[in-house]
């Protein structure tokens, strides 16, 4: 087993499409979310890195568990994988991009080019639920 980089991760869906975004300098899509820091739940953290990268404020009491998907992580070694414990939840506020993030965009699996191989997982595992187009 590599070595697996453990990120939580935001689920939010509008018109048939998921949020991803783009940090800057880079191509590819992901979803907003982070690490965890020493002490935090899974809700903290997330509310948190979310209000960080997207100027957003998550309703806690909405947040509930997806699911977790590991996927390669891109442009690191093979073998180190990404693992994504990922959340649906409400929010409130305005989407702004905000921090290391140049890019947000609604996406569906027309998009598949663009995505991280994460997102990527999360995109397809979405689809076969019937969440997104």
């Amino acid at each position: 087993m590599g070595k697996v980089i453990d990120k939580l991760a935001w689920i939010t869906i509008k018109d048939g499409k998921f949020l991803a975004v783009r940090s800057q300098g880079k191509e590819l899509f992901y979803l907003p979310g982070g690490k965890r820091e020493l002490g935090e739940s899974d809700e903290q953290a997330l509310v948190r890195e979310i209000k960080e990268e997207l100027s957003v404020d998550l309703v806690p009491s909405s947040i509930h568990y997806a699911g977790t998907f590991t996927a390669q992580a891109d442009g690191k070694a093979e073998g180190v994988s990404v693992q994504l414990t990922c959340y649906f939840a409400d929010f409130s506020g305005e989407l702004a991009t905000a921090a290391e993030i140049e890019e947000l965009r609604y996406i569906d699996s027309s998009d598949q080019p663009i995505c991280s191989l994460a997102a990527l997982v999360v995109l397809r595992w979405l689809k076969d639920q019937q969440r997104i187009r």
